[in-house]
């Protein structure tokens, strides 16, 4: 009886592990990553910026532009900052072949600490031409004297 009652309880287990995964109808966010058939190319217009001298207490928005030269749609599939002082966003739709887009970071100086700043964001694409993109900015937060 016993080996019943566990052999009963095992192929349940089995049905409803199997139901509960992932919907294969639905597309992941990283499933542009995996279809190489339909990479295209990307160029960042400015992959580098660097926004000067700011006075700690402000926040800026910085942008990074690209260009799809490929001949595939390009999605942007995430984007992630290096540190909690930035805040990415970025196009959500698709970029079609010849078309631009942008990825911006708001940069908030009240999180981060006074004097010379390098700081990164993150870009994964669907291209051939690498798929993970290290956007640069950098620049100088003056810090706020207190008398």
């Amino acid at each position: 009886m016993k080996r019943v009652s566990f052999l009963f309880f095992f192929v349940a287990c089995i049905l409803l592990l199997s139901c509960a995964g992932p919907d294969k109808t639905t597309p992941s966010a990283d499933s542009h990553l995996a279809d190489t058939a339909n990479f295209t190319t990307i160029q960042w217009l400015d992959s580098v910026v660097n926004f000067g001298t700011i006075t700690q207490g402000e926040k800026i928005r910085l942008q990074f532009k690209f260009k799809n030269t490929g001949q595939k749609p390009l999605f942007i599939t995430n984007v992630r900052a290096g540190c909690g002082c930035t805040v990415p966003s970025y196009t959500k739709e698709a970029v079609a072949p010849g078309a631009t887009g942008e990825v911006t970071a708001e940069f908030d100086t009240n999180r981060s600490a006074a004097g010379n700043v390098h700081k990164n964001v993150v870009v994964h694409t669907n291209t051939s031409n690498g798929n993970e993109h290290n956007l640069i900015f950098t620049g100088n937060v003056k810090e706020v004297k207190v008398n």
